[in-house]
């Protein structure tokens, strides 16, 4: 008796605590709040700071997509590179997978534009497994050499975006909403139209 009227008491409270362990245990609803924080205006990439480019030397940087298939960043000089780093566990590269796959489908097609999104664990089967079962269509790939921590420094997830030229144009940790038309404008500007 005494714990029910507890706990008509305290309902909130005990649905509270529920609402936060369940966000806090579970990657999925959590990546879901974020993903609500990011449509209602959150978590904005911010690309009118990225006026300093930065001058790399892309050579020798290496992915391995699932078919085998080594992509050297060196190679791309004269394509705009779009590389995100994420893992399937990380609750924030989740919340914006979605935006990141409208962007991809935006320039799926776009032969100047290359998009590599390489699972930071390196696990190919599970990462492609992830994007099947949410019917994205992201290229995935797994790093194959030394990442340079001006590109990448651990931080889940971490985007970049280098010019034509192999310039660091854009440098991201940690999410955002990258179906927002400001990275769609930086893109077609990168890319020359």
């Amino acid at each position: 008796m005494y714990a029910m009227n507890f706990l008509k008491k305290n309902i909130f409270n005990v649905l509270f605590v529920a609402f936060l362990l369940v966000i806090v245990l579970v990657p999925d609803a959590k990546a879901l709040l974020l993903k609500g924080l990011m449509q209602i205006g959150f978590y904005q990439p911010n690309v009118s700071t990225q006026e300093k480019m930065l001058s790399t030397n892309l050579e020798g940087i290496k992915f391995k997509n699932v078919k085998g298939e080594l992509v050297d960043l060196g190679d791309l000089r004269g394509k705009v590179i779009f590389l995100n780093f994420w893992t399937t566990w990380c609750p924030p590269c989740r919340a914006e997978m979605p935006s990141l796959n409208k962007l991809y489908q935006t320039f799926k097609t776009d032969k100047s534009i290359v998009f590599i999104f390489a699972d930071a664990d390196g696990e190919l089967a599970k990462a492609s497994a992830f994007m099947r079962e949410r019917k994205y269509e992201l290229p995935v790939y797994r790093v194959e050499s030394e990442i340079p921590e001006q590109i990448f420094k651990g931080t889940l997830p971490t985007t970049v975006i280098f010019d034509k030229e192999g310039r660091l144009s854009f440098h991201h940790e940690g999410m955002a909403n990258y179906a927002d038309q400001k990275i769609i404008d930086f893109l077609r500007k990168l890319k020359g139209n």
